[in-house]
């Protein structure tokens, strides 16, 4: 169904979208979609920051002192 769209029917659904709506209001959408890629932007880059850290700390020397020159 939507395969055979096209340019002129993308224009049609972007000239009743802007009459319904009206330009401060679909600015203002625009705006609050680019938060919200910012923030999810910044969630993924924290959550593989998590994922690095807990990594980190798990493979960490756990050794006792007196067992260390052994092997």
């Amino acid at each position: 169904m939507l395969n055979n769209i096209g340019l002129p029917g993308l224009l049609l659904i972007a000239i009743v979208v802007l009459v319904l709506f009206g330009r401060g209001k679909i600015s203002s959408l625009m705006g609050e979609v680019g938060k919200g890629i910012t923030a999810f932007k910044k969630g993924v880059k924290d959550g593989g920051q998590e994922i690095e850290d807990a990594s980190a700390q798990a493979a960490r020397d756990v050794t006792p002192e007196k067992d260390k020159d052994k092997v």
